[in-house]
């Protein structure tokens, strides 16, 4: 009997050691007080329930009653899928976007306490953004989102900023992927595209048209005009020549009116100049009174 009863008290005893380790170990880690906040996070420390403290990154230091819940500081994003709205003229206009917003580090205790227990807040983003773009594109015309895109899409971020800065979310950037109406309004839109573009066209070639008979005009005038001139100049120099002859008459016959001489002067010369023209034949037939060429008879 004693042979038996002593394996089976060193049995008991090993169990009993191996409970009492293993309750140590677990009070041992309970009331274990150094804590890691990993990169990109934030340490909300609550007592009882209640946050008593934000914890950096790195190595927190607890007391056993109190407990460390890692919140995320990271950049977060919100997809927006077909979020819906209405311009001013009535036309109905969807959007998809993409928020990237993170929790401001000052307001983590905030957060933590009224929204969400680990830096997630896309459901209140969605929210947001819906709602402020129905109140954006509902300042707008339809034709006016389509050629002011830009700044529609900068009154849809300030106003998105001013929304999430309630929860505590700061906006980190927003990408507008797709800004649609309905596919009635893109055909008319299309269509009158197409027609304006036709109307510019028509423009342009009549403008062509205009232009080269404005040239064609400028040519001819440009032609008659110098036919004016070059008949102008010949007219004028016709009226000198004839003015300087009236002239050269008008010496001749006053100095004729002077003196006879003159008139013999001029026969002369015109004789002589006969006289240097002749070739030494004498003519065939002289007419009467006429003056006979003098003969140089050699010896």
């Amino acid at each position: 009997m004693q042979l038996e009863t002593r394996p089976t008290s060193a049995y008991g005893r090993s169990i009993k050691w191996l409970v009492v380790a293993v309750v140590l170990l677990i009070v041992l880690i309970s009331i274990w007080p150094f804590r890691g906040v990993p990169t990109g996070s934030r340490g909300v420390v609550t007592t009882f329930g209640k946050i008593t403290g934000i914890e950096n990154e790195g190595l927190a230091v607890l007391w056993p009653w109190q407990r460390l819940s890692v919140f995320s500081i990271r950049a977060e994003q919100a997809d927006i899928e077909d979020a819906e709205g209405s311009t001013s003229d009535t036309q109905p206009v969807k959007v998809s976007m993409t928020v990237r917003y993170a929790i401001a580090t000052d307001r983590v205790a905030e957060v933590y306490e009224k929204y969400s227990h680990n830096g997630d807040l896309s459901s209140y983003v969605q929210t947001a953004t819906q709602e402020v773009f129905k109140a954006v594109t509902a300042k707008y015309s339809a034709p006016e989102l389509i050629g002011q895109r830009a700044l529609v899409s900068n009154d849809i971020g300030e106003a998105l900023r001013a929304k999430l800065s309630l929860y505590g979310a700061m906006v980190i950037n927003i990408d507008m992927r797709s800004f649609s109406f309905s596919k009635t309004y893109m055909d008319a839109i299309n269509e009158k595209v197409t027609q304006e573009q036709l109307r510019l066209g028509a423009e342009n070639k009549l403008k062509t048209v205009e232009a080269e008979q404005k040239q064609k005009v400028a040519v001819a005038e440009a032609e008659a005009s110098a036919a004016r001139a070059k008949a102008d100049g010949e007219a004028y120099a016709n009226l000198k020549i004839a003015t300087a002859q009236a002239d050269a008459l008008k010496v001749q016959n006053t100095a004729l009116a002077q003196s006879k001489d003159v008139l013999e002067l001029r026969r002369i010369q015109v004789e002589q100049t006969k006289a240097e023209k002749w070739d030494g034949k004498l003519p065939e037939a002289i007419y009467a009174g006429a003056p006979i060429p003098f003969l140089n008879v050699g010896k």
